[in-house]
């Protein structure tokens, strides 16, 4: 990647030429509805229908149109666009395929359980993180979203749900959040906002593959969220070889972070332990974690991997999952092995991205062909 290269500044350039209402806080819009020259009130009224992630103006009905006319020249609801839904036939899962108004892919999925529903979403269009086993590395990285893209996803879905209420967010699609972390803090107040979805940050959870420095950053902003770790492997070495984060922030810096965040912040951590048959499944490998996470107030989520082509990366058998899960519960670490949701439907993240991207180059290349044919 090249060294100048921004996925800021990109994201800076699309806002300055794309203005989206969902970028509004409550009372930016508040402010921006009064310089139309109406009263504060329809704020809440607008506010409302960007709930059910409406696509225009015009779906506004209790909205005097010459207000919705003064928004239009400034602001569009058109993005994210919806591209493509797949619905699980396993377990209900959906998995969205979302454009962002510069022509950048990104995915969102929701979750359906038993006591809530679930949606993760993308906080970056495509990833410079380059972990070996994850699929959003394979594929060109983009650019930071916007925090009201974050939030155009969430209503989209919700659109999409109809009556079900969405009341657990998780920030694990595409993208590492905290290389993100003005806009994703930005996005976790608009989304708790009473007048908004007013989203319990208690039920929302980020992921980070270590960016330490923002690890204290985000812990200084004292929100009641879960932070997930992913770890993948509690040995230093083998933590590098496919997590090149690793060799920037080591373990033990990473660790320090932790304790940091979890006496600001007052909250368990969460640490993400992806199986790979044969790499990171022994049972010292699970003694290894169980060390490591030690003094820490903490839950680990097993998640056998979810094969990605192109990756050499294979789940290991039940058998392994169980014994590697039991060496942590006798160490007296709380632990769950992940449900997998969604697997009819490539629902891992950044598979159907991938897909996506590879069959648009497949077309261009075709395209191409067929114009040097013609010559």
């Amino acid at each position: 990647m090249p060294d100048n290269y921004s996925m800021q500044a990109a994201l800076d350039k699309v806002q300055a030429q794309h203005r989206l209402l969902y970028d509004l806080n409550y009372a930016e819009l508040q402010d921006c509805v009064c310089k139309c020259g109406a009263g504060k009130f329809r704020a809440q009224q607008i506010q409302s229908w960007l709930n059910k992630g409406v696509v225009s103006f015009a779906e506004m009905l209790n909205i005097p149109k010459q207000l919705t006319e003064a928004l239009a020249k400034d602001y569009t609801l058109d993005y994210p666009k919806q591209l493509l839904v797949k619905v699980s036939q396993i377990d209900g899962s959906r998995k969205y395929l979302f454009q962002m108004s510069d022509g950048n892919i990104i995915e969102a999925v929701y979750m359906p359980y038993k006591k809530s529903n679930s949606v993760c979403i993308s906080s970056q269009a495509g990833c410079r993180m380059g972990c070996a086993f994850c699929a959003s590395t394979l594929i060109k990285y983009g650019r930071n979203l916007s925090a009201g893209e974050m939030m155009g996803q969430i209503y989209r879905i919700q659109r999409d749900l109809g009556e079900i209420r969405i009341d657990h967010v998780v920030v694990m699609g595409i993208g590492e959040p905290l290389e993100n972390l003005q806009e994703l803090l930005r996005f976790l107040r608009m989304l708790n906002a009473k007048e908004g979805l007013n989203i319990s940050l208690r039920h929302v959870t980020v992921s980070t593959c270590g960016l330490v420095p923002a690890i204290y950053k985000l812990a200084e902003a004292k929100l009641p969220i879960t932070l997930a770790i992913s770890l993948h492997s509690a040995l230093q070495a083998k933590r590098e070889s496919i997590m090149p984060i690793a060799k920037t922030f080591d373990l033990r810096t990473l660790k320090q972070a932790c304790i940091t965040y979890q006496k600001l912040s007052g909250r368990r951590l969460s640490f993400e332990y992806a199986l790979f048959k044969g790499f990171n499944d022994s049972i010292e490998d699970a003694n290894y974690l169980a060390d490591y996470i030690k003094g820490i107030v903490s839950h680990v989520n097993l998640i056998p991997v979810n094969p990605v082509p192109g990756t050499d990366f294979v789940p290991p058998s039940a058998e392994t999952v169980e014994k590697f899960k039991q060496v942590l519960l006798k160490r007296k670490i709380e632990v769950t092995v992940r449900q997998k949701k969604g697997q009819d439907i490539f629902a891992a993240c950044g598979q159907l991205r991938r897909q996506k991207l590879q069959s648009d180059v497949r077309k261009e290349n075709c395209a191409a062909s067929s114009e040097r044919i013609k010559i």
